[in-house]
């Protein structure tokens, strides 16, 4: 039987089931305290209060508030071993968070192309904006930053293969506050090039912008990480 309150829960709409980490038994360890569980939708005492609007939309990732309320499912529905959904969890944020840097390199992409194609057809002042010094910055700063985020993941995906996850979790962390950030920055500057129709939802950019500037909270904000890179760089030098 299953109470709570999850105010938070990406990817609610649209989907059958809910995977819920809850504790099962409080005086174990930290890391043994909670299970997942598989819960239906439909399952009586899984209530879905509203989506969640992300700044000021509610479509996307259907993050939605739920409500667990004497929530019964048999106890095949466990993924796992009890205790153990700290440790699936664990399992899975590192290709996780790779994933996520994949698909914002991707993005980047994206926008660096739209802001080249807006820069070369939008004439200002006589000649298009791709004439502009400011301009031409933006593009080749970003194409460095992209090409950098992509070497950075590439690697950290390498090491993950081949020496495991343990071992890559410096690069991961690094790569996880990198490519978000990189993505940020090469849409800021696509907007910038695009004027009013940046902001505007005329083109995917507004809602790449939305959806990209979770990246720097999911699977562990950047500041997390970077106190994760910090503590493991500094130990190499402790004497």
């Amino acid at each position: 039987v299953i109470n709570g309150h999850k105010w938070f829960t990406s990817g609610a709409i649209g989907a059958s089931v809910a995977i819920v980490m809850t504790v099962t038994d409080p005086e174990a360890q930290p890391h043994l305290r909670a299970s997942m569980i598989i819960v239906p939708i439909d399952n009586p005492g899984l209530n879905i209060i509203r989506p969640v609007p992300v700044m000021g939309h509610t479509g996307g990732g259907g993050h939605c508030e739920i409500r667990y309320e004497d929530c019964r499912v048999p106890a095949a529905n466990l993924l796992g071993p009890v205790g153990g959904g700290f440790m699936i969890a664990q399992a899975r944020l590192g290709p996780g968070r790779i994933h996520h840097c994949m698909r914002a390199i991707g993005g980047a992409e994206r926008a660096l192309e739209m802001m080249c194609r807006r820069a070369n057809g939008r004439i200002a002042f006589g000649e298009p904006l791709a004439k502009k010094q400011f301009v031409q910055d933006m593009v080749a700063t970003s194409r460095m930053e992209i090409d950098q985020a992509r070497l950075l993941c590439l690697y950290a995906a390498w090491k993950m293969d081949t020496v495991g996850k343990k071992e890559a979790r410096q690069e991961i962390s690094m790569i996880k506050v990198v490519a978000a950030n990189v993505f940020m920055n090469v849409l800021d500057r696509a907007i910038q090039v695009h004027g009013a129709l940046g902001v505007s939802d005329d083109t995917p950019l507004a809602r790449m912008w939305r959806d990209g500037r979770m990246l720097r909270l999911a699977d562990g904000p950047d500041e997390v990480h970077k106190q994760t890179i910090a503590r493991r760089e500094l130990a190499r030098f402790a004497s």
